[in-house]
C-alpha cells in the first residue's frame, strides 16, 4: 500500500482541508439566471458529473501505485458515470444489513481488506473563471475520500451524506486539470452510518466546480420574526464573507414584484445584515406554500433564495405552525432507486413527492440522513413538512454486545466520538437552515443516548432556537441517560394504539409526541391505520407521525431466462442479511402504490362526512385542513339501489373553514327512495379538486365516504328462493361415496373425505379437486413474530378427520349428509372439532351449515373456510361487497361497496415476497364462472370474505420471489367465515385481539349455487 496517513481510523480527524458547512446555493451571472434557478446556467458552476475513469480495488492494501500523479497512465480503467453507487454498476458485494454491522464490531477499526474506489477525471476550465477562487463541492460520498488536484493531496473528508467543499485554486493551472479521488467502503464513520438499508459506496450524488470572486459571499443566514397576530415580520439575513463586499438585497414576492430593498451593513470583518420589515406577509405552509423570492448581489455573483414566512412553536405541549395545531401525516423515505441505488434523479424525487401529494401526506422524516439538497427546495415549492435527520445510527453496537446493558449507547458516551456526532449535526443545520419546510431537526436514529447527543442537541439548539430539536433514542424504554431537556419532542417508535392513547391522557407528559415510526408497511399492511388516527385526531399532545416507509427497496434484477423480479437481501450471496426487512414500503421499488398507500390516503384524508340523519341526506363536513378552506373542493354525490344510480349530483358551496365544520344537506333525500321502493341504498360522497394542480388532474378524488341506508325488509334467508326447489333429489351410494341428482345437476360427494369431490349443471364440472376446509394463510410479513407459532401448532399441514357421517332424506326435494371432523395437522392434538351438513337441495344447491369448537391453546386462527379448486378456464369474478382493491376486517376504509366485475388475476396483489392477498372482507355474494358465466354463487348468512388465486396458500408459502410462483390453470377459490387481520406486526405490536379470528366456537352458513349466469 502506498504511503498514506489513515484518517479513515481516526475518529478525532474527521476531515482535512475542508470548507466550513453552509447554506447551500449556486452563484449566478445575472438575475434572470438566478430566478431560472437551473444551475447548469450559470457561469460559475461547472459539473464535474459524466464519465470518469475507475479502477475498483478489492483493499485499500491493493493501492500501491501512485494513480494520483497528474501524469499516471490510467488509460486501462473502466469507464464509470458519476453519480453512482459503484455495486449497481457491478463493483463489490450487493449487500443489505438492517441492525447488524457489516464488518467486525471494533470502533474505530475497520478491515483492513477495505475496498477501494479509484476515481479520476480530467477537465479545462472556463476563460471566465480565470480570476476567481475555484472550489469543488462532493454533495455525497460513501464512506469517505481523499482528494488530488493535479498530483498533489488537496484534502479529506467523511461523513458520507452532506456535502464537502473544497477550496483547489492552487492547485489549478491552465488548460488541462485533473481531478483523482480515493473512496473507502469503510471508515470509522461506517461505525455512526448503521442504517437500515442497502450499503453501497462511491460518489453516489453530484460533483461540482464553482468560482467564486475573491472576495464573495461565503453563507447566508435567513431569519424571520413575525408579530404575534402575524399581521407584520421582519426578515433579517446575516452574511458570512470572505472579504470586504458591498452586497445588495432585493426581497420579491411570488409575483416577482420587489416588495423591499436595500445594502447590507458591514457589522465585522466577514459578516453583513440586512433587515426588511414586511407587511401583511403571506405564510408559508404545507398547504399553500407561498415562496417569496431573496436576491443578493454582491460583486459579479448573484444569489437567490426562496424564503417562506412561518414560525414553529410548543405551548402547552402542542405543537404548532404559525400559531395553528397541526398534525404531522407523514413517512419516512429513504434515498432509494430501484436501478441506481441511493443515486436519486431529479425526476425521481418529484414523483415520490407528487405520490405523496396525491395520497394526503404532508410529512417526510429523512430517514436516516440529509436527504439531496435539491429535495428540499422541492418540499419548500411542493409543500411538506420535512423532519431533517442527521446522518448517525449506530444500531449494530448493541446486537454486537448482545445488548448488554450500555452497550447500545457506548458510542454516544464516550467523548471521543463527541465532535464526530457534533459533525454530522452542524453539517446538516448549516446546509439546511434556510428551508421553510423544515420544522424539525432530527439528532439521528437508533444510536444509543449519552453525552454525544446531548451536546449534538445543545449545539442545534443554540444555533437554531426557531425549529424544535428530536430524538427517538432517548425514549426511556432505552435506558440511557435520562437527562432530556435538550429535546422539544417526545418521540416513539412502533407505540401502540392504547400506548399513545396513555400518553395523551398523562398530565405528567408534557411534551408533544410524535411517533416517528409507526404502522410498519411491510408486505400486505398496515392493518392498524385507523386505530392511530382516531386517537391522534382527539388528542391535542399527539402531534401525528410516519409511516415506515415509502418504498420497497427492492433491486430491480432477472433471472438467467430472463425474467424481471425485485432483489432483497440474501438474494446476492450477502451476509449478515435480512432478507425482506428492506421490502417494507407503501410503494413498489418503481413508485406503484401497494393497497396499504390507498388506506392511507383514505385515513390522513383532509375531509370527512359524517351522518347527521341519513335519510333526510343531512351531513356534517368536516374540514381536517389546517390553514384552507374548502372552497377549492366539491362533492360528487349519488344514491344506488341494487346497482342502479336512482339519483346523483353535485355540492359546490364549500366554504368551510379550516378545522372547522358545517352541516349540509342533500338536494334529494334519500328516505323518498327508500320509501318508494322498498331497497336499500347506498350513498357515495366523492370530495373532488375543483382545479389542476402539478400533483394531480381537476377532479381529482381527495376522498369519499359511503353510508348504507338499510330498507325496512325480513330477514335474509340462505334457503333457495327459486321455484325450481321442489324437484326431486336422489342419493345413491357407490363405492367411493355418493352421488346427489337432481333435474340438471349431478354432485359428487366423497365419504372418506367428508366433501364434495365434484359439483356440476347440465353436465359441467365445477371442481377439479374435492373441497377442503383451510385454516392456513400464506404468511403475510406481518405474521413473521407468530408464524413459527401457527407452525407448532400444526396449522400448515392441517388436514381433515371424518369420525362419521350420514346421509339424510326426510323430503324427495333434498338431502343432508352430516359429517363429524376434526383438522389437525402431525405430532399435535386436533386444533379443531367440527360438524358439518351439506344439504342438497333439488334446485342443486348447496347449503353448508356448521359448527366449529377450537382448541383452547390456539391463540388464534389466520382463518377458516372453505376451499374449493375450480377447473381451468374459471376466470370471471363478480361479486358485490368491497372493491375494488383487496381488504381485510382492519384494512379496508380505503374500498367502497358495490357490484364488481373481474378477473382471477385482477383479484391478484404482488407483493415481492409472494404472501397472502387479494382477499375482498365484507362479501355479500361472489360468482365465480367461466367467460360463460357457467360457475358458481356463493352467499353466507353474513357477510364474508372470499378471495379467488391462481396460487394456492401453499404455493404463495414456498415462493420467496415472484418468479418462483407457477401459475395453475386451475383457480383456487377460498371462502371465509373470517380471516384475522394483517396488522403491522413486522416491526410494530402485536394484532389486535379485535383483529384475531380467536373464537373458541363459532357458526358458519354457506350457500352454493350451480349457475348459468347470463341465463339469470
Amino acid at each position: 500500500m502506498i504511503e498514506l496517513e489513515q484518517y479513515w481510523q481516526d475518529p478525532g480527524i474527521l476531515h482535512k482541508n475542508r470548507e466550513p458547512a453552509r447554506a447551500a446555493f449556486i452563484p449566478y451571472q445575472d438575475s434572470p439566471s438566478a430566478r431560472a434557478a437551473r444551475r447548469g446556467s450559470s457561469a460559475y458552476y461547472q459539473t464535474l458529473n459524466g464519465s470518469w475513469k475507475f479502477d475498483y480495488r478489492e483493499s485499500v492494501q491493493q493501492v500501491n501505485d501512485r494513480f494520483f500523479e497528474r501524469d499516471a497512465d490510467v488509460g486501462s480503467w473502466n469507464e464509470l458515470i458519476v453519480p453512482s453507487c459503484w455495486q449497481t454498476i457491478g463493483y463489490d458485494q450487493m449487500h443489505y444489513t438492517n441492525v447488524n454491522y457489516p464488518i467486525p464490531c471494533d470502533p474505530p477499526f475497520v478491515p483492513d481488506r477495505n475496498p477501494a474506489g479509484l476515481y479520476v477525471r480530467e477537465f479545462h476550465l472556463s476563460g471566465l473563471w480565470q480570476n476567481k477562487e475555484k472550489y469543488i463541492v462532493f454533495e455525497g460520498v460513501n464512506s469517505c475520500l481523499y482528494l488530488w488536484v493535479n498530483g498533489q493531496f488537496a484534502g479529506y473528508s467523511q461523513g458520507s451524506r452532506v456535502p464537502a467543499e473544497f477550496r483547489i485554486s492552487s492547485y489549478l493551472t491552465e488548460g488541462r486539470n485533473r481531478i483523482t479521488v480515493m473512496v473507502l467502503k469503510w471508515c470509522d464513520g461506517t461505525y455512526l452510518e448503521d442504517q437500515d438499508l442497502w450499503r453501497y459506496s462511491g460518489i453516489f450524488r453530484d460533483v461540482y466546480l464553482l468560482a467564486r470572486d475573491k472576495e464573495h459571499i461565503r453563507d447566508v443566514e435567513i431569519q424571520q420574526k413575525l408579530s404575534a397576530d402575524f399581521s407584520s415580520g421582519e426578515l433579517c439575513i446575516q452574511l458570512k464573507s470572505s472579504g470586504n463586499i458591498a452586497p445588495r438585497i432585493e426581497l420579491r414576492d411570488a409575483d416577482h414584484q420587489t416588495i423591499a430593498q436595500g445594502a447590507a451593513v458591514q457589522e465585522s470583518a466577514e459578516t453583513y445584515e440586512a433587515k426588511f420589515d414586511v407587511t401583511q406577509p403571506v405564510l408559508w405552509n404545507a398547504e399553500r406554500p407561498y415562496l417569496y423570492q431573496l436576491y443578493i448581489f454582491a460583486g459579479s455573483e448573484v444569489l437567490r433564495f426562496t424564503v417562506g414566512f412561518r414560525t414553529v412553536s410548543i405551548s402547552d405541549g402542542v405543537f404548532t405552525i404559525n400559531g395553528v395545531p397541526i398534525k404531522l401525516k407523514g413517512v419516512n423515505r429513504h434515498d432509494s432507486h430501484p436501478l441506481l441505488g441511493q443515486t436519486v434523479p431529479l425526476n425521481h424525487m418529484k414523483q415520490d413527492l407528487m405520490l405523496m401529494k396525491q395520497h394526503n401526506i404532508n410529512t417526510i422524516r429523512t430517514s436516516h440522513y440529509p436527504n439531496d439538497p435539491r429535495f428540499l427546495d422541492l418540499c419548500d415549492e411542493y409543500g411538506f413538512y420535512v423532519i431533517d435527520e442527521a446522518d448517525l445510527e449506530c444500531h449494530g453496537m448493541g446486537s454486537a454486545f448482545d445488548w448488554a446493558e450500555g452497550a447500545f449507547h457506548q458510542l454516544s458516551a464516550n467523548e471521543e466520538w463527541q465532535q464526530a456526532f457534533i459533525d454530522r449535526a452542524v453539517r446538516m443545520v448549516e446546509r439546511d437552515k434556510n428551508h421553510p419546510c423544515v420544522i424539525i431537526w432530527s439528532m439521528g436514529n437508533e444510536s444509543g443516548y449519552d453525552i454525544n447527543h446531548i451536546a449534538m442537541a445543545e449545539w442545534t439548539k443554540q444555533r437554531d432556537a426557531s425549529r424544535p430539536v428530536h430524538y427517538e433514542g432517548a425514549a426511556p424504554h432505552y435506558k440511557g441517560n435520562t437527562n432530556t431537556a435538550c429535546l422539544d419532542l417526545e418521540s416513539r417508535m412502533y407505540s401502540s394504539p392504547e400506548e399513545i392513547r396513555k400518553y395523551a391522557e398523562d398530565p405528567a407528559s408534557t411534551k408533544p409526541l410524535l411517533l416517528c415510526e409507526y404502522s410498519h408497511a411491510m408486505g400486505n399492511g398496515p392493518g392498524d391505520l385507523a386505530d392511530y388516527w382516531d386517537i391522534i385526531y382527539q388528542a391535542s399532545k399527539l402531534i401525528g407521525g410516519c409511516v415506515w416507509e415509502w418504498c420497497d427497496h427492492g433491486i430491480r434484477v432477472e433471472t438467467k431466462d430472463g425474467v424481471p423480479y425485485y432483489a432483497y437481501g440474501g438474494d446476492f450471496g450477502d451476509l449478515p442479511h435480512d432478507g425482506n426487512f428492506c421490502i417494507d414500503g407503501l410503494v413498489s421499488p418503481d413508485r406503484k402504490p401497494h393497497t396499504g398507500l390507498l388506506e392511507l390516503k383514505k385515513i390522513l384524508a383532509p375531509v370527512r362526512i359524517e351522518a347527521v340523519d341519513l335519510e333526510q341526506g343531512k351531513l356534517n363536513v368536516v374540514n381536517r385542513y389546517d390553514f384552507t378552506d374548502l372552497s377549492s373542493i366539491f362533492i360528487h354525490w349519488k344514491i344506488e339501489q341494487n346497482g342502479r344510480i336512482a339519483a346523483q349530483g353535485t355540492i359546490d358551496d364549500l366554504k368551510i373553514e379550516p378545522q372547522s365544520s358545517g352541516i349540509l344537506a342533500l338536494p334529494e333525500a334519500p328516505a323518498a327512495l327508500l320509501k318508494k321502493s322498498g331497497e336499500s341504498c347506498l350513498l357515495t360522497l366523492s370530495c373532488r379538486t375543483r382545479e389542476e394542480t402539478f400533483w394531480a388532474p381537476a377532479g381529482y378524488e381527495l376522498t369519499f365516504e359511503q353510508f348504507e341506508l338499510p330498507a325496512v325488509a325480513p330477514a335474509s334467508t340462505l334457503l333457495p328462493q327459486t321455484k325450481d326447489n321442489a324437484r326431486p333429489v336422489t342419493v345413491v351410494q357407490e363405492e367411493n361415496g355418493l352421488v346427489i341428482e337432481g333435474h340438471d345437476f349431478c354432485h359428487r360427494f366423497d365419504t372418506d373425505l367428508g366433501m364434495f369431490s365434484q359439483i356440476s349443471k347440465n353436465g359441467v364440472p365445477f371442481l377439479a379437486a374435492p373441497a377442503r376446509f383451510q385454516i392456513w394463510r400464506a404468511p403475510i410479513d406481518n405474521d413473521m413474530h407468530v408464524t413459527s407459532m401457527w407452525k407448532s401448532q400444526g396449522l400448515d399441514r392441517a388436514f381433515m378427520k371424518v369420525y362419521r357421517w350420514q346421509v339424510q332424506q326426510k323430503a324427495e326435494d333434498s338431502a343432508t349428509v352430516k359429517v363429524d371432523f376434526s383438522l389437525g395437522g402431525y405430532t399435535q392434538s386436533p386444533i379443531l372439532h367440527g360438524s358439518a351438513r351439506w344439504t342438497v337441495f333439488g334446485t342443486g344447491e348447496i347449503l353448508l351449515d356448521l359448527d366449529a369448537a377450537v382448541k383452547e391453546t390456539i391463540d388464534y386462527l389466520p382463518r377458516f373456510g372453505l376451499q374449493l379448486t375450480m377447473p381451468a378456464g374459471t376466470e370471471e369474478v363478480q361479486y358485490y361487497g368491497y372493491g375494488p382493491h383487496e381488504s381485510y376486517m382492519d384494512k379496508r376504509l380505503s374500498v367502497r361497496k358495490g357490484e364488481y366485475l373481474t378477473t382471477v388475476d385482477g383479484m391478484f396483489t404482488d407483493y415481492i415476497m409472494p404472501q397472502e392477498n387479494g382477499s375482498r372482507y365484507g362479501t355479500d355474494w361472489t360468482i365465480v364462472s367461466n367467460l360463460l358465466g357457467m360457475g358458481l354463487k356463493f352467499r353466507a348468512e353474513q357477510p364474508f370474505s372470499f378471495n379467488a388465486s391462481h396460487f394456492t396458500p401453499e404455493d404463495l408459502t414456498q415462493a420467496a420471489h415472484t418468479y418462483e410462483l407457477k401459475k395453475r390453470k386451475e383457480t383456487i377459490v377460498n371462502l371465509d367465515y373470517k380471516m384475522s387481520g394483517v396488522g403491522s406486526g413486522s416491526c410494530g405490536p402485536q394484532l389486535q385481539n379485535r383483529y384475531r379470528l380467536e373464537e373458541k366456537q363459532f357458526a358458519f352458513k354457506l350457500l352454493i349455487s350451480p349457475v348459468f349466469k347470463e341465463d339469470e
